[in-house]
C-alpha cells in the first residue's frame, strides 16, 4: 500500500472514530464539533469546493499536455474581479439582475481565458520558462485587480452586486439531507458536479484526451502520427483558463456577491490549493475533486467553529486547512508528473 492509499484509509478511519466519539459524548469538545456538521455545513463545503476544484481541473488539462500552469491563482483573481466589475457596470438603478450577473459570469470566463491565452503564447511560441510565466500571471492579476478596483470604485473592495440564484430540482430537492445539499444549490455547484465526470471522460475516453496525454508524455510520437502538438497544448491551456474562470466567477458571483481585493484578494490561495489537489489526486479528476472537497470542508469547518463561538483562538482555527495541505504534501507520496511537462517542443525536432 503506497502512502496515498495509507493516508486515505487512515483519514477514513479517523473520520469514523471522530464521528462515533462525538455522537456518544455530545457535550465534549469533540461532540460540539461534530454537532456543527449538518446539511447546511455540507452545502457550504460544496460551494467552497467550486473555485479549488475548477482550478484543479484546469491545471490537469494544462499539465497533462506538457504545460505547467501555476498561474491558476491569477486566473481565479482576474475572473473573480471581472465578473463583479461587468455585473456592476451593467446593473441598472435597481441594482444587478440575474441577467447582468450571468453576463458578468461570461465576462469572467472570457477574461480568464484571454489571460490563459497570453500565458500560452509566451510559453509555447516564445518558449518562456513556464514556472516564471505562471508566477507572472499570478503577480499581474494580484496587482491589476485591486488597482482596477481602486479606479472603478475608489476602493480595493467592490460594492455588493448580489449572487446567482440557486437552482432547484423538483422532487429531488425533497430527498432528506441530500436534497438540500445537491439539488438546491448554486449553479456553479451543478457545473462542478457535471465538470468532474465530464473531464474524466474527455481525458480517458476521447481522442482529444489521448492527444493531451501524449503531448505531455511523448510529444514527438504525437507529432509523428500527424497531430499538431502546439494546437493540443494551446487547447489544453485555454481549457485551463475556461475552467479557472468558472471557479473565479463562482467565488465572487456564486458565493460572495462582491470582489475583495485586500491582502491576497478574496481568492486567498485557492489556486495554489487547487494545484495541491490535482497532485494529491495524481492528475485524476475524481481524485482532484475529492482532495478539493477535503480542503473546502476544513475551511467550512473553521468558519462554522468561529460562528458557534467554539472556545479555540480564531487564528488557530483559521490555519486548519493550510496545516492539512502541508500534511497532505508530506504524506501523499510521489506523484508521477508527465514526462514532458515543462519541456518545450518544436515540430520536427529529432
Amino acid at each position: 500500500m503506497n502512502n496515498r492509499l495509507l493516508l486515505t484509509a487512515t483519514s477514513l478511519v479517523a473520520a469514523v472514530v471522530v464521528g462515533v466519539v462525538g455522537l456518544l459524548f455530545p457535550n465534549s469538545p469533540l461532540g460540539q464539533i461534530v454537532g456543527t456538521i449538518d446539511a447546511s455545513y455540507a452545502s457550504a463545503a460544496l460551494r467552497f469546493t467550486v473555485p479549488i476544484a475548477f482550478a484543479a481541473l484546469g491545471g490537469i488539462f494544462a499539465e497533462k499536455s506538457g504545460v505547467i500552469n501555476i498561474g491558476l491563482e491569477g486566473l481565479l483573481i482576474i475572473s473573480a474581479f471581472t465578473g463583479v466589475a461587468v455585473a456592476d457596470a451593467l446593473a441598472g438603478p435597481a441594482g444587478a439582475t440575474q441577467t447582468t450577473l450571468w453576463l458578468g459570469f461570461l465576462a469572467a470566463v472570457l477574461s480568464s481565458t484571454l489571460l490563459a491565452l497570453l500565458f500560452a503564447v509566451v510559453c509555447i511560441e516564445f518558449k518562456a520558462d513556464q514556472i516564471i510565466a505562471g508566477l507572472a500571471v499570478w503577480l499581474i492579476a494580484l496587482g491589476l485587480a485591486p488597482f482596477a478596483s481602486q479606479v472603478i470604485w475608489g476602493s480595493i473592495n467592490s460594492p455588493s452586486v448580489g449572487t446567482l440564484a440557486n437552482w432547484h430540482v423538483p422532487l429531488l430537492v425533497k430527498i432528506p439531507v441530500l436534497g438540500r445539499v445537491l439539488f438546491d444549490a448554486n449553479p456553479t455547484v451543478f457545473m462542478l458536479l457535471a465538470a468532474v465526470p465530464l473531464t474524466w471522460f474527455v481525458l480517458n475516453e476521447t481522442a482529444f484526451g489521448r492527444w493531451v496525454k501524449a503531448s505531455g508524455e511523448n510529444p514527438m510520437a504525437l507529432d509523428t502520427v500527424g497531430v499538431d502538438v502546439r494546437r493540443v497544448r494551446y487547447a489544453s491551456v485555454l481549457l485551463s483558463g475556461v475552467l479557472a474562470g468558472i471557479g473565479g466567477a463562482g467565488l465572487s458571483l456564486g458565493q460572495a456577491g462582491l470582489f475583495n481585493g485586500s491582502g491576497t484578494t478574496m481568492v486567498d490561495g485557492r489556486g495554489w490549493i487547487g494545484i495541491t489537489a490535482y497532485l494529491f489526486g495524481n492528475y485524476n479528476p475524481l481524485g482532484a475533486f475529492g482532495a478539493s472537497f477535503l480542503f473546502a470542508s476544513l475551511d467550512a469547518l473553521q468558519l462554522r467553529l468561529q460562528q458557534t463561538g467554539f472556545d479555540v483562538p480564531d487564528a488557530l482555527i483559521g490555519i486548519i486547512p493550510y496545516v492539512t495541505v502541508i500534511v497532505v504534501l508530506t504524506f501523499v507520496g510521489r506523484t508521477r508528473t508527465p514526462d514532458a511537462a515543462g519541456e518545450h517542443y518544436k515540430s520536427g525536432e529529432e
